[in-house]
């Protein structure tokens, strides 16, 4: 197993993406970044990412997860032959469908939980 690789695009990788195109890229990078992991936008950017680097098909021994998520997900999107419409258009889809299922009336319990807002930041403290 590699150090840098997760089953799916992890958003601790989301700021290595902002340079990679043009402003309107830039700003829904910027959009994303400070938001919960939790929020429906965030999860929709993971999915944008997990769908263009065909996140479900790497294999833990294949190339792509030697290079680690966040190379990987930097290659996809410098490497994307589309404009930044097209990326931004992919990006609603994948709003709209994360959405859609947020707002089923019968979601997992597991999902439910991830879901829900927990504000709280967790502290470690050392004591000497």
């Amino acid at each position: 197993m590699y150090p840098d690789s997760e089953i799916l695009f992890p958003p601790r990788c989301i700021p290595q993406l902002l340079d990679l195109r043009g402003p309107d890229w830039q700003g829904l990078v910027r959009r994303v970044l400070h938001l919960p992991h939790n929020h429906e936008e965030v999860l929709a950017f993971g999915l944008l990412i997990i769908r263009l680097s065909s996140c479900l098909t790497c294999d833990l021994d294949s190339y792509r997860a030697s290079l680690g998520c966040c190379t990987c997900a930097r290659r996809t999107i410098s490497g994307f032959k589309g404009d930044d419409n097209e990326l931004l258009s992919r990006y609603g889809r994948a709003l709209q469908d994360v959405q859609n299922f947020i707002h089923r009336k019968s979601l997992p319990y597991h999902v439910r939980l991830m879901l829900e807002e927990k504000a709280q930041p967790i502290i470690f403290t050392l004591e000497l």
